[in-house]
């Protein structure tokens, strides 16, 4: 230990502070941080330790199985890798699907009152039920599934539809098979190949053994050929999708309920971006008849109302969905739920509430409006320099083909000479490659500036 003076000012660069975060100014700032009425500054120095030391305990070998890095880390990477190789460009992320919004006031006010409250005696509140609080499932039933026939107590409301992902490979267990569509959110695989549901990566094909990746491609109106499509037991599927941005219809759904039974599959249903739907298609799988006997469904208020961040979704479990011996899917959800998790956030679960107020509904579906206009540029920009556009419509994402190239040579490309950052279509599937993906989750005029960069680069 030794002690070092310092003048009455400190200068730090804010590198230092922010990390590699830098997005609206290239160069280091300086933040002067003034000393009052310290006469020394203490530093501790701990040299490190070297040691060859280690433990007896092996790697989980399902672990070392995942390849590189998770898709959206590994874009940050590249992204930071090029912010410092140019310091002074003014960088725009149309990559990872992130809010940029303000939460509207009337949810966000909910949430204050709430977290005031639990500075008194009267509204303080401890643990509350780990499947949610009775108010905010009854008004998730009658919001999203009015005259569907779930219930309340089917609604598990958790930290987001991600973590509840985990938590259902964890109810399922190791030994299940399951299906993707290709592309698909990557979690779905990750979290199968964790669980120890898969083989090793396969490099010639840029897949895992025993996942069943149902291709989704233009072909097919991305919408699996189910006639070739081999028995699962767990059919994950999103729409609408993450990233295509494909919805699909009721005729569709029909046949993924009807190819379900047939095999006595379970259907984990992703309806995350369902508000962003503007066709007549279904928004829940439990539109399609019989459907609860097959189908679970998570959902999220990150996409609608900006809850990112804030963390709070659902998941439904209808209570007429059995395993094999007839033992009810939703009694052994309940017990992963209470043993792993101790509930969403009251003051998360306040916010939940007010989106579901008239008001709060006007709202998220303003905020959605929003996000749909910046979809409507993206998509207008591409098809005027002659791509292949698809999604869009029904969901937050463009889907644009680069035919013959390479999703990461794209990326590279247009990270490189635009300083915009887009999603490789490949990160989501094999059938992905040739494909990026855009979101339209940014403020206006950085969706006009990489507008107007892609027209210079393409034009």
């Amino acid at each position: 230990m030794h002690s070092v003076h310092h003048n009455s000012s400190t200068s730090i660069s804010s590198s230092s502070l922010l990390g590699q975060n830098r997005l609206n100014s290239g160069r280091a700032q300086n933040v002067a941080i003034q000393r009052r009425n310290i006469g020394l500054l203490v530093r501790c120095v701990a040299a490190p330790e070297r040691t060859d030391y280690k433990t007896q305990v092996s790697r989980n070998e399902n672990l070392a199985k995942l390849q590189a890095g998770y898709l959206f880390p590994e874009i940050a990477r590249r992204r930071n890798a090029h912010i410092s190789k140019y310091p002074d460009a003014q960088v725009i992320s149309l990559g990872i699907g992130d809010t940029t919004e303000p939460i509207p006031d009337v949810i966000t006010a909910a949430m204050s009152e709430r977290a005031l409250g639990l500075s008194t005696t009267k509204g303080y509140s401890g643990y509350g039920a780990e499947q949610g609080e009775t108010a905010l499932r009854a008004a998730i039933a009658s919001t999203y599934y009015k005259n569907l026939g779930i219930e309340e107590s089917d609604i598990f409301v958790s930290d987001g539809a991600k973590s509840d992902i985990s938590r259902l490979q964890v109810l399922f267990g190791s030994k299940v098979t399951m299906a993707v569509q290709d592309p698909s959110y990557p979690a779905y695989v990750d979290s199968s190949v964790i669980m120890g549901q898969t083989g090793l990566f396969q490099k010639d094909v840029q897949q895992y053994g025993k996942i069943e990746y149902m291709k989704c491609n233009p072909e097919n109106g991305f919408f699996p050929d189910l006639s070739v499509v081999p028995r699962t037991d767990i059919i994950f599927f999103c729409s609408p999708n993450n990233p295509t941005g494909a919805a699909a219809s009721r005729e569709q759904l029909t046949s993924l309920v009807q190819f379900a039974k047939d095999n006595g599959s379970i259907i984990v249903y992703d309806s995350a971006y369902a508000m962003y739907i503007s066709e007549d298609k279904p928004r829940s799988i439990f539109e399609i008849p019989g459907a609860k006997e097959v189908a679970i469904e998570v959902s999220s208020f990150s996409k609608y109302a900006g809850f990112t961040g804030v963390r709070l979704g659902w998941t439904v479990v209808p209570k007429d969905l059995l395993f094999s011996d007839g033992f009810p899917v939703a009694k052994d959800f309940n017990r992963i739920v209470c043993t792993c998790f101790n509930g969403a956030s009251n003051i998360a679960q306040a916010g939940g509430l007010a989106c579901l107020t008239p008001e709060g509904l006007k709202a998220m579906k303003d905020v959605v409006g929003f996000y749909k206009e910046n979809t409507e540029m993206i998509m207008e920009t591409f098809n005027s320099l002659g791509f292949k556009v698809y999604g869009g419509r029904n969901a937050p994402y463009v889907w644009v083909q680069f035919p013959g190239q390479s999703s990461w040579d794209v990326f590279s490309e247009i990270l490189e000479k635009t300083h915009v950052v887009t999603t490789p279509g490949s990160g989501f599937g094999p059938a992905g490659d040739g494909f990026i993906r855009v979101s339209a989750f940014g403020n206006r005029n950085n969706v006009l500036e990489a507008c107007r960069r892609f027209k210079q680069l393409y034009k």
